[in-house]
């Protein structure tokens, strides 16, 4: 029994997450997500007693996946710029290569409860890009600094830059490469790489 409740609710997560990137939140109605995942949608509410609760779980386990990705890089025995640069360029593909899922956790406008939640992992994300920085302060790579409001406006940066390349109505086709690199560029100014 418990496995088949634990099945359920993945199999929950898993649809939500394939309509999410199929077209961003406003896909993802709960009618839509059940039929994907082969359940009522009465049955998907004892698992997930509203819509906000379902998507925080979609976008904390997706951001979950970017640290562990992130974290790897933050730890490679490479110099802070190669780290720092490698890690932006790395969160840059992978939103321009799912630009529905990464919109969605991004801009799409959502629920205050999903908004709190954004804003959570956006500190996470602070979190690993304040250890680089922080190891270059220490090496004197960087110029001192404060790596906590500079790890704020790195993440800021990057997403922000990522609004209209992944935004629905102004996804272009610009050069992704010429992008990755200069949002790469500036965010190692910013901090004196």
């Amino acid at each position: 029994m418990e496995e088949r409740l634990a099945d359920n609710r993945e199999r929950i997560l898993l649809a939500t997450r394939q309509r999410v990137a199929d077209g961003g939140f406003r896909e993802a109605q709960v009618s839509a997500v059940a039929a994907a995942a082969g359940l009522s949608t009465g049955t998907l509410y004892r698992y997930f007693p509203s819509k906000a609760e379902l998507f925080v779980e979609v976008l904390t386990r997706a951001v979950d996946q970017e640290i562990l990705i992130l974290s790897e890089i933050a730890g490679r025995d490479v110099a802070a710029s190669e780290r720092l640069g490698a890690a932006v360029a790395s969160f840059v593909r992978r939103a321009l290569a799912g630009p529905n899922l990464a919109y969605a956790f991004i801009a799409e406008p959502v629920d205050p409860e999903v908004e709190a939640a954004r804003i959570r992992c956006r500190k996470q994300f602070g979190d690993v890009f304040k250890t680089i920085l922080n190891a270059g302060i220490d090496s004197g790579e960087f110029p001192a600094q404060d790596s906590d409001a500079a790890a704020a406006c790195i993440v800021g940066a990057f997403t922000e830059a990522l609004v209209g390349p992944i935004g629905p109505s102004t996804r272009n086709t610009r050069d992704k490469a010429r992008l990755i690199e200069a949002i790469r560029t500036f965010c190692l100014r910013a901090v004196g790489g």
